[in-house]
């Protein structure tokens, strides 16, 4: 950093971040958006931009109804034979794929920063999030798929075995704010279930999936089975839903309840990840620092566009001034940056669209009498996208910001007295995605966490812990979704189970002479029987 940067991010600490040395020209060559996009079913033509500068990154092919059901016939075919590959084989892909995304990380956040805007270290956490799920499936996956046993009606004589079968295809929708985790991070179970899949990512980011599926080519995974179309979401979303059996989609509540209803149609099963109004709660024998620090990740990372980020802030009063200054003062000394390198503490929103809402959220609260404690106002300076982290004091029930979700790096603050109070307050949404607790008593702290109304909650960190323990289900409660991805939920969802029963010796009838009466008399003691010693 030079001096004048210094001396200016000195007394200006939203001053932008350094610039990294390459460009979007330098990354998005002509012979890198060839390579990606030869796998693509397309026979019309659209583009991509970058959120930093609005500029052009890439001429795309476009996909119409008639190439989504063309990418459905070549991915039929190619399940048919990729479901024949052992589950170990199908598994070796995943670790290889893993540790080429380790080792060629550096191509991927590049691309992943162009098309998202958000910064480095942000960009990071999908490469994180990707090799962790690569690893735990990849190791997992026989175990989570092989013939089970089970007890059968009549013990000894009912042999009964649960076999996992590959749903078929599976129509993938993925959004834009997470192109790396949220496509093939989704993707990898389905795959290692023995299932092809047809995949929609944003347009707008559609590079980053692009070069997850040209990896996971490289490690084995046959072309065919990975199918990708493009086109507006309208258009052929609802293709790749209608052709599908199974459907798997990230994205808004009005939108998912949209797929719901049209796989609901046709009887194939549905996963759902939607939206959030996510609340933390600091309790009053919190670490102030630590909360503070935490409160700065959990509410600004990605610049907000995450489904599990924070929006609303509940505060023991006790601590509220204390904790609101520290807060505060580490967001107004958070740095803006585009560049491709790691030092921006965040980048830009996506788009138009997050900037509209963003905004419009920020002014009408100001409008109604909330307090702007940090942030507030759009950064044109830095990009056509940018707005400053914003904390908001005084949020009443009638502002929008109260029960909307912002998307953006926004968050609201309350005051609360009781845990009692905390809880119904955070609980008081349509809403049930993620939350966050923050005391120094961890048993405390789960006690609380079990009672909020959501499917992961973090106790002393925002949103980290639970997303990255894979072993265990994420998804949301209530208008935040159905389904989980991650653990056996994430993957089984991706079967569909079958129970194989062999009956032996005697059938479950009439025999050895019995007649019907005594027979049902003769099972009757059986039942009784089974369960005085306990049968399951």
């Amino acid at each position: 950093m030079t001096d004048s940067k210094a001396s200016a991010q000195a007394t200006n600490p939203l001053a932008p971040a350094p610039e990294g040395a390459r460009t979007a020209a330098d990354v998005v060559t002509p012979e890198l958006v060839a390579q990606l996009t030869k796998g693509v079913v397309g026979s019309g033509r659209t583009a991509n931009h970058t959120p930093f500068t609005g500029e052009k990154l890439a001429d795309l092919p476009e996909s119409t109804p008639q190439d989504v059901e063309k990418a459905y016939a070549a991915a039929r075919k190619a399940q048919a034979l990729w479901e024949q590959t052992p589950v170990r084989q199908r598994a070796a892909v995943l670790l290889r794929f893993h540790d080429l995304v380790l080792a060629r990380q550096a191509e991927v956040l590049d691309l992943i920063q162009l098309e998202t805007g958000k910064a480095r270290l942000h960009a990071h956490e999908e490469v994180q999030a990707v090799a962790v799920a690569a690893r735990h499936y990849g190791r997992r996956a026989p175990s989570y798929l092989r013939p089970k046993r089970h007890a059968g009606a009549m013990p000894t004589l009912t042999k009964v075995t649960e076999l996992r079968h590959p749903r078929g295809v599976v129509g993938q929708i993925a959004p834009w704010n997470y192109p790396l985790e949220l496509s093939v991070g989704d993707a990898l179970p389905a795959f290692v279930a023995g299932n092809a899949v047809v995949m929609k990512p944003d347009t707008e980011t559609c590079l980053t999936a692009l070069w997850a599926r040209d990896l996971l080519i490289e490690a084995g995974l046959p072309a065919d089975v990975f199918q990708v179309v493009l086109g507006e979401g309208p258009v052929v979303g609802p293709e790749v839903v209608r052709h599908a059996d199974y459907v798997s989609f990230t994205g808004s509540t009005r939108t998912g309840r949209e797929v719901a209803q049209g796989a609901a149609a046709r009887l194939v099963g549905v996963s759902l990840e939607l939206g959030g109004k996510n609340a933390m709660l600091v309790l009053e024998d919190a670490d102030i620092e630590k909360a503070a620090a935490g409160a700065v990740r959990a509410c600004f990372s990605s610049a907000g566009q995450l489904c599990i980020s924070i929006e609303r802030l509940y505060v023991h009063e006790a601590i509220a001034d204390a904790f609101l200054e520290r807060f505060a003062a580490r967001t107004k000394a958070m740095r803006l940056g585009k560049s491709l390198a790691y030092g921006a503490d965040m980048g830009s929103l996506v788009g138009d669209r997050q900037l509209e809402t963003v905004s419009r959220h920020v002014e009408e609260a100001v409008s109604k009498g909330a307090k702007v404690v940090a942030g507030g106002v759009a950064r044109p300076d830095i990009g056509p996208y940018f707005f400053e982290p914003t904390i908001l004091d005084g949020v009443t029930e009638p502002m929008a910001i109260c029960a909307e979700e912002t998307f953006g790096p926004v968050v609201s603050i309350y005051r609360f007295k009781t845990d009692d109070e905390a809880v119904a307050q955070a609980n008081s949404t349509s809403y049930g995605l993620n939350s966050s607790v923050w005391t120094k008593d961890g048993k405390r702290g789960r006690q609380v966490a079990s009672r909020l109304r959501t499917g992961t909650v973090n106790v002393n960190e925002g949103y980290a812990p639970a997303y990255g323990s894979v072993q265990s289900p994420m998804g949301g409660m209530k208008d935040s979704g159905l389904g989980r991805r991650h653990g056996s939920e994430g993957i089984l969802k991706y079967t569909e189970a079958q129970t194989v029963a062999q009956q032996r010796l005697l059938p479950m009838a009439p025999s050895l002479g019995m007649n019907d009466e005594a027979y049902a008399q003769f099972m009757s003691r059986s039942l009784r029987l089974m369960k005085a010693f306990r049968f399951r």
